[in-house]
């Protein structure tokens, strides 16, 4: 029996065909499987947000531009957390935040320390050197105001009712000057401490009150504008700034949070973080550190006025 021969045209279909089924196997070999893929290596852990809430010491973006290298900082630090810097547009706004108890950690003014412990938070730090928080009143250099009792009939600038430094110490001041604040001068509340500034500067006000540190940043800023202008009075000092963190946040995160906030001054990276916010460093402190600024605020309130209108 004689073998069976393939014509030409055969041959070329066979081999046609082969071709066809080879390629469709190394498509499929490349290519990426349906359904879940399995690895030997586990998933990172998700890290968990946390919010830092920075009273209104400057507009959002200049804040921004000051304490994001610290919320940097802990993140790079913290392996488990992730942290979130929170701005508010104005002191009431920051308040209306802390008294709901929406973020986790704060960073308010001494005043606003107290308010927050009635809303569940606590001391963890102290955020500045004590001697740095005081009042300071500024005036253009050509002003012809010299004391005090210069002011009457006149209008002063202040960021709000309630900024401890910037508003409520000024004016105790003045009252121990022997201003009668709530009838021989004219309050203007402006929203932040660079508007109080430039107040000034424009002669809006006869003098603007505020505090070193969102001074210093002016100066830095607006160098022709601050050359017009002089510190004329400033207040005696009271406790800095606060650190506080929700009394339910995870007792161990925020003894780290503590630790690597004491340490800032003496890490490689420090001086700059620091020198951003204008904070000479971070130091130990409690709820009972704040004592005194209660005892303040009550003679304020007697002798004064309500620190909130």
């Amino acid at each position: 029996m004689s073998a069976r021969r393939h014509s030409p045209g055969r041959r070329l279909l066979l081999l046609a065909a082969l071709a066809a089924l080879a390629q469709t196997g190394c498509d499929r070999a490349g290519e990426t499987p349906n359904g879940p893929r399995y690895g030997t290596a586990p998933a990172p852990a998700e890290r968990a947000l946390y919010r830092l809430a920075i009273h209104p010491l400057h507009n959002p973006n200049k804040l921004s531009e000051a304490y994001q290298p610290l919320i940097d900082y802990l993140n790079v630090h913290l392996d488990d957390a992730r942290f979130e810097l929170e701005a508010s547009r104005d002191y009431q706004a920051y308040e209306t935040k802390f008294r709901a108890g929406a973020p986790e950690f704060l960073l308010p003014n001494p005043w606003q320390t107290l308010e927050a412990m009635k809303a569940g938070y606590r001391v963890i730090a102290m955020a500045g050197d004590a001697e740095d928080f005081k009042g300071i009143f500024i005036v253009r250099r050509d002003s012809r105001v010299r004391t005090p009792a210069d002011l009457r009939g006149k209008a002063v600038s202040y960021p709000s009712p309630t900024a401890l430094a910037a508003c409520v110490m000024p004016q105790y001041f003045l009252h121990q000057q022997g201003i009668d604040v709530n009838r021989d001068i004219d309050n203007r509340y402006v929203g932040s401490q660079e508007s109080s500034i430039m107040n000034a500067y424009l002669g809006g006000v006869a003098a603007a009150a505020t505090w070193p540190p969102p001074w210093r940043l002016f100066q830095k800023d607006h160098p022709a504008e601050a050359a017009q202008l002089k510190v004329i009075w400033e207040t005696p000092s009271l406790m800095n700034n606060s650190v506080m963190a929700r009394t339910d946040a995870p007792a161990d995160l925020v003894e780290r949070v503590r630790a690597l906030l004491l340490g800032l001054a003496e890490a490689p990276e420090g001086a700059a973080i620091l020198a951003a916010m204008s904070t000479a460093r971070f130091h130990p402190a409690d709820d009972a550190d704040y004592d005194r600024v209660r005892d303040y605020v009550a003679g304020f309130e007697r002798d004064v006025r309500p620190v909130e209108p």
